[in-house]
């Protein structure tokens, strides 16, 4: 009755509190009681499952079962237990994964688990064995397939290009030198001889020019044969019957602009108009407007695969009249002059020569060096900064440096370079002058006085050579210069002047190495983008 009278006078908060102490101790005893070495726990879902699951998704599909992982050994030991899929042989665990690269690699770019999340319950959905990653280990992402790519005609041709640098680059350390029946380079006139020897030969194997078609003659695909131009008509012509030329764009390295500059004075220029330069530029800009729109490959590449030639001495004023022209295309030139704009990593310079009769039909011809009479020797006009400070120092003034501005009655020219031992080759009003090759056919030495002017081909040739650079101020200096080299040196110079001139050479059926190859060869190593000398790539 106390019992009962005591129980009744507590109040209800106490009672409440009297009835959950049984059940307070009992869950700590549920909870706690099969703890033996740890102070926590943490469950973790995995599947767990005694059969296959058939890549079609017949079969049993695993059941998600709580296992308790405790830390330490324990844990390890769970995880392990409790980390398998199936009993079969074909089962993954992180020790069989270690142990079998390949297969995991080959599971990992064939597998691409779909992982949703919902009220914190994960879904796993696979159609084959996939391997959750072990706990004490760093896995990469899953390795995407690999879809192959289908490459352009461009991307193509540029692998072949890629592998031309690597053949050229090789050849020039290698030591190693390609036998070649016409003509193996050698000697101290090339930079690089094997380097050159090696790029001309990747050049005819895989060099190919598409000639645009559209414009018509006499402005277009046609030029003068036979002038100091001469080498316009003829470059267009031997062009367009070269097995280089290709009908198929998709197939080309670079594109040609048959245009004639020398064609475009002579029909075109109107000497009395104080406008004369817009015709001439309209013309070309009209070209190139309808090739790059009917044609998607100016536009491409902004002209920098496009290349134009031209002889005459306005060719790079007239480049101008389209600025990509100027800037970005291959523009070989004879008026090869700095100062104006060339620029010899991305321009060719090509000689000037005079074929009278339109062909070297008796120009290729001179005696050995010891009937040579004559020191040096020059004839010509009076224009241009030089030649006025070369005559007035020595026109009709030394026996040994014949100058002239005009030749006696009788007197031939090609005889007196024949019997020269040095050709004096001044600029005129432009750089360019068709004398250099004159001595090269005739076996005479050139002297080179110019300002601002890249030689023919001298990414190729090492003009110091086989010819004598005399600076503009030093003209007055000009006998002791020359009478100050050996006969020894001499002899040394025209020998490989002799051996370069194939370089020189106009064919009308070309022939290998000769001029028509070399402006090809230099733009095929601007579209490279290699210079030879040093192998530095532009």
């Amino acid at each position: 009755m106390k019992i009962c009278s005591s129980w009744c006078t507590k109040s209800a908060s106490t009672k409440l509190l009297c009835i959950m102490i049984p059940f307070i101790l009992i869950s700590i005893y549920f909870a706690f009681g099969n703890s033996k070495n740890s102070s926590f726990s943490t469950s973790t879902w995995f599947f767990s499952s005694g059969k296959n699951i058939s890549g079609d998704g017949g079969g049993e599909r695993p059941e998600l079962v709580a296992v308790v992982v405790n830390g330490g050994a324990d844990r390890e030991e769970a995880i392990l237990e409790d980390y398998s899929f199936f009993n079969s042989s074909n089962s993954f665990s992180p020790l069989t994964a270690e142990a079998d690269q390949e297969s995991q690699e080959e599971f990992q770019e064939n597998q691409k688990p779909v992982i949703t999340q919902k009220n914190e319950t994960f879904n796993i959905s696979l159609e084959k064995p996939h391997e959750l990653p072990s706990l004490n280990e760093t896995h990469a992402l899953p390795v995407e397939p690999k879809i192959k790519k289908k490459f352009t005609n461009l991307e193509k041709l540029e692998v072949k290009l890629g592998k031309a640098r690597a053949a050229i680059k090789e050849a020039a350390t290698s030591g190693n030198q390609t036998d070649d029946s016409d003509y193996v380079p050698s000697g101290p006139m090339y930079w690089n001889a094997k380097a050159f020897h090696r790029s001309y030969l990747e050049m005819e194997k895989e060099f190919k020019v598409f000639v645009y078609e559209e414009g018509e003659q006499p402005i277009f695909h046609n030029g003068p044969c036979k002038s100091i131009y001469a080498m316009e008509g003829n470059f267009i012509y031997q062009m367009e019957t070269s097995k280089f030329r290709t009908r198929d764009p998709e197939k080309a390295h670079v594109f040609f602009l048959p245009i004639s500059v020398t064609s475009i004075v002579h029909f075109i220029y109107d000497r009395n108009s104080r406008e004369h330069w817009n015709p001439m530029k309209q013309t070309v800009t009209d070209y190139i407007n309808l090739v790059s729109g009917k044609y998607p490959y100016w536009n491409r590449s902004l002209g920098a695969d496009h290349f134009i030639l031209a002889c005459h001495d306005w060719g790079p004023e007239i480049s101008k009249a389209v600025p990509e022209l100027f800037k970005n295309s291959i523009r070989a030139l004879c008026n090869a002059n700095t100062s104006e704009g060339f620029k010899p990593s991305k321009d060719v310079s090509f000689p000037e020569i005079l074929l009278p009769g339109g062909t070297m039909n008796g120009l290729i011809v001179g005696p050995s060096p010891s009937r040579r009479s004559i020191l040096a020797f020059f004839a010509g006009g009076l224009h241009g900064p030089i030649r006025p400070i070369l005559l007035e120092h020595w026109e009709n003034k030394d026996d040994d440096i014949q100058v002239h501005r005009y030749l006696p009655k009788g007197v031939s020219y090609y005889g007196m370079l024949r019997n020269s031992k040095f050709c004096l080759c001044p600029s005129g009003y432009e750089v360019a002058s068709p004398r250099m090759v004159e001595a090269l056919y005739t076996g005479c030495v050139p002297v080179l006085l110019k300002d601002h002017y890249v030689p023919p081909f001298s990414d190729v040739l090492n003009w110091k050579s086989f010819s004598v650079e005399v600076p503009v101020e030093r003209i007055p200096d000009l006998k002791k210069i020359l009478a100050g080299i050996s006969t020894r040196q001499y002899i040394r110079l025209q020998r490989r002047g002799k051996q370069v001139r194939r370089h020189f050479e106009v064919n009308m059926n070309t022939q290998r190495y000769d001029v028509f190859h070399m402006i090809l060869h230099s733009v095929w190593l601007r579209r490279l983008n290699m210079r030879l000398h040093g192998l530095e790539y532009l």
